[in-house]
């Protein structure tokens, strides 16, 4: 846990909170577009007045426990060095372990294969949320019915299509947007609550006991569809880097929980009043003459819902390939002055194609509620275990005090992923498809990664003993500075080699250049470089990154001056090995998954495009190795 930040002005702290509600409360808040209509579809769950006060008191305290309790009070103190996620917590709880090899490689493949539902997830929520707000379409004209499906493509097709551009220009109208959304939430409930006051009574526990006490069967399927409504709760802790602790909990506390709880309620005192609501209750709370406006806010709150999650997806990509879990990709800086707003075109079109997928496939909100849940308490469950760890090994809690801060979310989290379990052969297996899809990918490339590291030391030698051996018979210098980059330092680069093969010269000053990230978000200017005179005018240099960094070795090397390193950025050659991986029967992982990792490491971005390298100062040597 980092200490607290420096008090923000009253203004300051407004305006992020008001960047919350658009960025980490999108999702959540548009649950009730769909959560409760779930939990009676189909006739699980009938419309009878128990039934409604017993679903409303479980939503009611399962938000309360889930949000208010584990993520707003107990998650978002677990920061790593004040950033959020999975994958920083992923990073604090390995980190918390390791002086314990194979617990920290058992908590690192959880961590993985957390950050891989993450992408089911990913496909899950814009398809559903859209899909559920323009559904609405069909209450206002039921003759519209079969527009929902085209009319759903056309606005997510549309949404990919302007990511290349950022959202630095419309990004601003988020906040705004979700803050009128979470009034009309308000406004909607508010007239059914004051109707019908009798479902205020939901707020006591005790019925949501009672119902799992008199119906333990249809009370356990129902948990299936009432975790809808915390869906979006770990964007709470993913966006803590951006917002900081106070202006999420102001938005949760002050507006955004006390606004679902009134819709939520409202939609319960309507269908006491009209259990044949239930087809849509949502958008049966609005008079006829408010239900097309209402499309609109819906079809804007489910847009900037999906958009926060596709940022969140270019995020983790990027994070997860600096920490290894993933090959380079082409990254692209969408502003000038905010680092953080990046595009990642092939995430982008796969994450399409998947949702379009999803659309098409299930061809309503109803059938992929069936599909959502799997992914998300599965997350929520990786999240509280890795919180054990680092409440236990990382602050170094008492074990009974870690079990008794993390065993009862635990419970609860299971609970909910076995509920959810029931809906696997209905459409849960679709986000698991893409999360063991992802798994596969992750560890594939991390073992093959490893194995590759492997080969090179293998043939590798000493890189102070080569130049010792090179300079008794020194062979020609030419002017300029050479950058080596190598992946373990202290052993000769294969461009090394190649160059003095083929070019026979050495520059008159060589820079050995190893870029190492850590399992921390940021690294200080400061401790950016590293730097072991290895004598001759050769150094040899490590550069550190956190996994949010944006690694930029020509900007790292500028601290060299400070060093007594000459550095002339005009006369600088980067020399890379690109080299050719052959898979092989013999030993390592199985052919297909080697083949994988060969297909994986072929069409990575290139390494001089990741770590910002002037592209004409650029050489490249290539050198074969077997798996």
């Amino acid at each position: 846990m980092t200490p607290p930040r420096a008090p923000r002005s009253p203004a300051a702290v407004a305006a992020l909170t008001l960047g919350a509600l658009g960025v980490v409360y999108g999702d959540i808040g548009t649950s009730p577009l769909y959560a409760l209509k779930e939990v009676f579809h189909a006739g699980h769950v009938p419309v009878t007045p128990a039934h409604v006060l017993g679903i409303l008191s479980l939503i009611f305290w399962t938000m309360t426990v889930i949000v208010s309790v584990k993520y707003v009070l107990l998650i978002l103190r677990a920061d790593n060095h004040g950033e959020g996620g999975l994958i920083a917590m992923l990073a604090l709880a390995t980190s918390a372990v390791a002086d314990k090899p194979r617990l920290r490689r058992a908590l690192l493949v959880v961590g993985m294969f957390g950050t891989a539902v993450f992408y089911g997830d990913g496909v899950i929520t814009p398809a559903i949320s859209v899909l559920s707000a323009v559904e609405g379409l069909e209450v206002a004209a039921p003759a519209l019915h079969d527009v929902v499906v085209p009319v759903t493509l056309a606005v997510l097709t549309a949404l990919f299509a302007v990511q290349r551009f950022g959202t630095g220009g419309i990004g601003r109208f988020f906040g705004p947007v979700t803050l009128l959304w979470f009034v009309a939430l308000i406004a909607l409930g508010v007239p059914q609550v004051a109707a019908n006051p009798t479902v205020l009574a939901a707020l006591n526990p005790l019925h949501a006991l009672a119902f799992i006490a008199e119906e333990p069967l249809v009370a356990f399927v129902a948990l299936g569809a009432v975790v809808l409504t915390v869906t979006g709760g770990e964007a709470l802790y993913a966006d803590l880097g951006h917002f900081g602790r106070l202006p999420i909990r102001l938005a949760w506390y002050g507006l955004v929980m006390p606004a679902l709880v009134v819709n939520y309620f409202g939609q319960g005192a309507l269908l006491l009043a009209q259990p044949e609501a239930v087809d849509n209750p949502f958008y049966r709370l609005a008079p006829e003459w408010a239900r097309l406006p209402l499309v609109f806010l819906a079809t804007a709150a489910t847009v900037i819902a999906s958009q926060a999650l596709i940022t969140a997806a270019f995020s983790v990509t990027k994070q997860a390939v600096q920490m290894g879990l993933l090959p380079r990709m082409r990254l692209l800086h969408t502003s000038v002055r905010e680092t953080g707003q990046i595009y990642v075109p092939f995430v982008n079109w796969a994450l399409y194609g998947f949702i379009v997928l999803a659309v098409v496939l299930f061809g309503s909100s109803s059938k992929l509620a069936a599909a959502y849940g799997i992914a998300v308490t599965l997350d929520m469950t990786i999240t509280t275990v890795m919180t054990f760890f680092v409440l236990r090994h990382g602050w170094k809690y008492p074990l009974a005090l870690a079990v008794a801060a993390t065993g009862v979310f635990l419970a609860v989290d299971v609970t909910f992923f076995a509920s959810n379990l029931l809906k696997l052969f209905a459409g849960g297996w679709f986000p698991l498809v893409i999360g063991v899809g992802m798994f596969t990918l992750m560890l594939t490339w991390m073992q093959g990664r490893t194995l590759v590291a492997e080969r090179l030391r293998d043939d590798a030698i000493d890189l102070r003993g080569f130049l010792d051996a090179v300079f008794v018979a020194p062979p020609a210098r030419v002017g300029g500075t050479a950058v080596f980059l190598t992946a373990e330092a202290g052993l000769a680069p294969n461009a090394l080699m190649h160059n003095l093969k083929h070019n026979k010269v050495l520059h008159a000053y060589n820079l050995f250049v190893t870029v190492r990230h850590h399992e921390v978000p940021w690294v200080p200017v400061g401790e950016r470089v590293q730097v072991q005179p290895l004598g001759h005018d050769c150094w040899q240099l490590t550069l550190d990154y956190g996994f949010k960094d944006d690694p930029d070795v020509p900007a790292a090397l500028e601290l060299l001056r400070a060093h007594g390193v000459p550095l002339d950025p005009m006369d600088t050659s980067y020399f890379l090995s690109r080299d050719i991986v052959v898979p092989s029967v013999a030993r390592g992982m199985s052919l297909w998954r080697e083949k994988l990792f060969v297909a994986m490491h072929r069409n990575a971005a290139r390494a001089a495009d990741f770590l910002s390298l002037p592209p004409n100062r650029v050489v490249e040597l290539g050198a074969k190795i077997t798996l």
